[in-house]
């Protein structure tokens, strides 16, 4: 009975010090400011796909001419990707359909991209989609904004 007991409690104990990391961990990222809410699918087709499959919830920070984006259910303490301002093209822009509506966020805008050759989907709330774009807009002098 003593060890089960026990064993309960360093179950509890261990579920509450991951949590606390969790909380921890994004606490740290949004510090320096400048961050939002980012659902991400990496290296999707052409064609939109409306299943809901492949959209991994995280946070975007911007840090200079680079966006840095986190999973959120992570324990990294790095950034999964790196997009820089010079690299993205905006190639299109829609509402959530189907099932994707209930993978993303209530009010997410999915924006379609290009990164390097890579096609990716980010998906926000308006209001960060209209800072992201404000911010690939704002590029200095001399390089290169693709939005459409």
């Amino acid at each position: 009975m003593l060890l089960a007991l026990l064993v309960s409690g360093l179950v509890v104990a261990l579920v509450v010090i991951g949590l606390f990391v969790f909380g921890l961990r994004r606490r740290l990222i949004q510090r320096s400011g400048g961050t939002f809410d980012c659902s991400l699918r990496w290296g999707v087709s052409e064609e939109p796909d409306v299943s809901g499959k492949g959209w991994v919830y995280g946070v975007a920070r911007y840090s200079g001419d680079r966006i840095e984006w986190f999973r959120v259910f992570s324990y990294a303490p790095r950034p999964r990707r790196l997009l820089e301002r010079s690299s993205i093209e905006v190639v299109s822009r829609r509402a959530p359909e189907g099932e994707e509506e209930l993978a993303l966020l209530s009010d997410a805008v999915v924006l379609g991209a290009l990164h390097r050759g890579t096609r990716l989907e980010l998906a926000m709330s308006e209001d960060a989609l209209t800072g992201f774009l404000a911010w690939l807009e704002a590029a200095p002098p001399g390089q290169r904004v693709n939005v459409a």
